[in-house]
């Protein structure tokens, strides 16, 4: 590898640190040239950092490749113009509290401001709902979101909401899909640093806020008692779902004090994903020391919601789906007249249970492509979710995951049920009896050649496997050319017998492949679950021995 900067690398960074508006940033590359360090260089101009329908997400740093106030300028800047092209004239932004978001929020400000918009600014680091609802109540063209949801603490970045219909497709408050980020990404690349900043924006009070805080809070109009853990995960959670609790007469949370304020650093969590082992313990400690009824976690920008129980003396969290289906059979079966003009949907990638709750109880379901701008597009939608813990119990008010709305919703669920003389683990008990025992497993295999996940898949096509370590396929289906509802997707979808269904798709946004598994019981003894386990066993080291 060579030592020695090249002239066209030290052009291109001399450019570059000439037009940085952040100083900062600008003193660190050229300190990088002064020092002849060509790894980071390198490394910061390997081309600009990548636009897609989750918008911006990278390390912060200097150059174009990562995340700092030089590439957001110019991602506004491209996001206006695209608006502007399409007559939209409007914009909200909100932040959370992670490095560099307040900086990236009022650089975004400044650009939307010069491109001759109509500019709100959030009061201060708040949930991505609040700005996903805000974008429907302000009645603007667009949301922006500065967050790296649940990504390390190096990493920040940048979402994208429309409001209305645009290019025939009804956002209605929702994050973008295809082909608006390639369109997005084509005005990014035509822009510079001689970007037109201006100084005329409104920061929100809280009535925006408030206006939130009172409709979340309609989900729980029946007070129950309930003791409620609950951890934000060093995240912008708490001050909202404290608002929602009060709004909706319920106790207070008993807060995990270590996880409360906001911290960009993530002190006490190798990686601030309730879902990632370990992010919870302190939660379950609390728990146990208050006898709990529930532990509720949002990840760092509360769009997303965990939680954990007590399951006959020990505590555990339950897995995206098992919550999938507490919420879907609950709202169901509690408010049937409330759902019977609406449907249920999930991802194709989340457990087939919600699809025979929805047939239960006379609902239309639906399936869509993995995320939740893709479940934000149904119309009708009156409860929907994700199995990598997002949830939307009220797309009238957010069209997008909230784990705020979830949060009061498991609240309400667990109070209910403890009146009752019941609780969560018995209510998932029935629903396993009356519907069959779902285990549903992500295996998550990093690689470190991307092309190999490409080779495999299409090998796979070509020669379609008669069975999968042992288990016959008795169906498969190519996503790329999808026979039903569903748009092409890069993927591939096994059933095989033993109710066993296999789905594998490459990561939208790191170098893996995820496999998931999904193995259904009709019954609910141990050993329908020992069955699940052992045959989740068998499958996982085949799955992996494809792409090793």
């Amino acid at each position: 590898m060579s030592t020695v900067i090249s002239a066209e690398l030290r052009a291109e960074v001399e450019e570059w640190i000439a037009l940085d508006p952040d100083s900062k940033t600008a003193a660190q590359l050229q300190s990088w040239l002064e020092n002849e360090n060509v790894d980071e260089l390198k490394s910061a101009f390997s081309g600009f950092l990548q636009f897609g329908t989750a918008g911006l997400r990278g390390p912060i740093g200097p150059g174009p490749s990562r995340m700092n106030r030089a590439v957001v300028a110019r991602a506004a800047a491209g996001i206006a113009a695209y608006m502007k092209e399409r007559g939209l004239t409007s914009v909200v932004l909100g932040r959370d509290a992670r490095y560099g978001s307040e900086d990236f929020t009022f650089e975004s400000a400044a650009i939307f401001s010069g491109a001759g918009m109509k500019v709100y600014v959030l009061p201060r680091p708040l949930p991505t709902p609040v700005l996903a609802y805000a974008v429907r109540d302000l009645k603007v063209d667009c949301g922006i979101m500065v967050t790296a949801s649940h990504n390390p603490p190096q990493d920040n970045g940048y979402k994208v909401y429309l409001g209305g219909v645009v290019d025939g497709i009804n956002y209605n408050a929702s994050q973008i899909v295809s082909p608006a980020d390639e369109e997005i990404s084509a005005h990014i690349a035509t822009q510079n640093h001689q970007l037109t900043r201006g100084d005329v924006w409104e920061v929100l009070n809280d009535d925006v806020l408030n206006r939130y805080v009172a409709r979340t809070a309609l989900i729980a109009p029946d007070v129950y008692p309930v003791r409620a853990v609950y951890t934000a995960m060093h995240g912008v959670g708490t001050e909202t779902v404290e608002k929602v609790f009060a709004k909706a007469s319920y106790a207070e949370p008993i807060l995990v004090k270590a996880q409360t304020d906001p911290d960009p650093d993530f002190p006490t969590v190798a990686f601030p994903n309730p879902e990632e082992p370990g992010a919870i313990d302190l939660s379950l400690l609390v728990a146990r020391e208050h006898d709990a009824d529930v532990v509720i976690a949002n990840d760092p920008d509360a769009d997303r919601c965990a939680a954990a129980i007590n399951d006959g003396g020990t505590w555990r969290m339950l897995s995206g789906d098992e919550l999938g289906g507490l919420f879907g059979e609950y709202l169901a079966s509690n408010s049937p007249l409330k759902y019977r003009d609406k449907c249920f949907a999930n991802s194709i990638v989340s457990s087939s249970l919600l699809s025979k709750i929805a047939k239960h109880h006379g609902l239309e379901f639906h399936e869509t492509l993995t995320g939740f701008k893709w479940l934000a597009k149904l119309e009708n939608l009156g409860f929907g979710y994700e199995e990598a813990i997002g949830y939307s119990v009220d797309p009238q008010t957010v069209n997008d995951k909230d784990g705020v709305s979830a949060a009061i919703a498991l609240a309400r669920i667990a109070g209910e049920l403890k009146t009752q003389g019941s609780s969560i683990s018995e209510y998932l008990k029935q629903i396993r009896e009356k519907y069959g025992f779902h285990k549903t497993v992500q295996i998550s295999i990093r690689v470190a050649d991307l092309s190999n996940i490409s080779r495999v898949l299409n090998s796979v096509r070509a020669v379609v496997p008669s069975d999968i370590a042992g288990f016959k396929v008795e169906k498969f289906d190519d996503l790329l050319n999808p026979d039903g509802a569903l748009p092409p997707t890069d993927g591939l979808r096994f059933y095989l017998e033993q109710g066993i269904r296999v789905i594998i798709r490459p990561s939208g946004t790191e170098p893996k492949v995820k496999c998931y598994i999904e193995v259904v019981r009709n019954g609910d003894a141990p050993s329908d679950h020992t069955a699940a386990e052992e045959i989740v066993a068998q499958l996982t080291p085949v799955l992996k021995g494809y792409f090793q």
